[in-house]
């Protein structure tokens, strides 16, 4: 089990801990409503330390990274970043990640942790132009900054203007007394903020500068439980639940990041596919009655056949509801279609509905 470079931080405050990723992560500290709603109201902060992150550089590198992701990395400016994800030749998908371009022929990518080996063999092996790569991954800590609260609550260690910063665009400056840190503004909670991104030798210094000038704002450690909770209420897919080696983009609702204009790995069979529709989707949907939905529970039709399955599922802190997402047959993927999740010998009724869940 690896650790972060905060772990003895997040014992220190009584986090419950649990294997995540293969790292021991902090899955809740006071508890999973009021992490949630600390982030939807003021400010919180997440260690995630373990995604992984890949340096791709030289005169081939965005060669490279065209091939081997479905989004239009050229359209990249020095200072901005981009969703996308990496298909693999089946019409499935080996990972979703955020690519950054920090200089002319220099690219950040940021990847999840569960897939960390798997995405750096997959891009080496991809890798026939040349282009330099180096893992990160056990080098570099990342700290989520996350709230309505974010900007106000952390002016005072930067001398960056954080106002300034755009959703999706990032600066590397001065951060909590450290040089050269990336501070990003994105985020999976759907309630604004920051990402800091720095040296593992860094991070201690770094977290205990932002809890004391969030002090006043009722800043919060924050655990991956509601980094679930938040992120599902967004309607953020999840890779492992909602999106994974045998789900295509397309079907995930991830069209709009599979740009046709250029070539890459599988884009001919996914462009097929866009054209004709798939044969499945993932749905959103809220239940009609109480109840909670979980992952692997039966999506059902109103005569009790399996349609489906859930691929998330909670009780939406926000909404007082249980939420969730599925993949079902397109005839049931229309907005506002009845559907029924299996919930133990329950058939409970639910609603397609548009995303997000979470208006703000």
């Amino acid at each position: 089990m690896k650790n972060t470079a905060l772990t003895s931080t997040h014992e220190a405050l009584g986090a419950k801990m649990v294997p995540f990723a293969g790292f021991n992560m902090p899955v809740q500290y006071e508890g999973v409503n009021i992490e949630h709603e600390t982030v939807r109201q003021t400010v919180g902060v997440f260690d995630v330390s373990h995604m992984g992150e890949f340096l791709i550089e030289g005169e081939h590198a965005l060669d490279l990274i065209q091939n081997v992701s479905s989004n239009d990395a050229s359209k990249l400016t020095i200072g901005k970043a981009q969703y996308s994800c990496l298909p693999n030749d089946d019409g499935g998908i080996v990972d979703d990640l955020i690519i950054y371009k920090v200089k002319e022929n220099t690219y950040l990518l940021v990847v999840n942790a569960s897939n960390i080996e798997k995405d750096w063999n997959w891009i080496t092996s991809k890798n026939n132009m040349g282009a330099t790569m180096r893992n990160l991954s056990d080098d570099y800590a990342l700290l989520a900054i996350q709230g309505p609260k974010a900007i106000e609550a952390m002016q005072s260690i930067t001398s960056q203007d954080l106002s300034a910063i755009t959703y999706y665009n990032f600066v590397v400056g001065d951060f909590a007394g450290i040089e050269h840190v990336i501070i990003s503004a994105t985020g999976y909670t759907g309630s604004g903020g920051f990402e800091i991104y720095c040296k593992n030798s860094e991070v201690k210094q770094i977290w205990d500068n932002v809890f004391e000038a969030g002090a006043s704002y009722g800043i919060k450690p924050i655990g991956l439980a509601a980094r679930d909770t938040l992120r599902l209420e967004m309607g953020y897919c999840l890779y492992g639940n909602d999106i994974d080696d045998t789900t295509s983009p397309i079907e995930a609702g991830l069209s709009w990041v599979c740009k046709f204009n250029k070539p890459f790995t599988n884009s001919e069979a996914l462009e097929a596919e866009k054209q004709r529709g798939s044969e499945r989707k993932l749905i959103a949907f809220e239940l009609d009655e109480r109840g909670i939905p979980r992952r692997g529970y039966d999506i059902v039709d109103g005569n009790g056949n399996k349609i489906g399955v859930v691929t998330s599922g909670t009780m939406s802190p926000s909404l007082g509801k249980g939420i969730g997402l599925g993949y079902v047959p397109a005839v049931f993927a229309d907005t506002n279609s009845k559907i029924n999740i299996q919930i133990r010998k329950n058939a409970v009724a639910a609603t397609v509905t548009k995303l997000p869940f979470y208006k703000g």
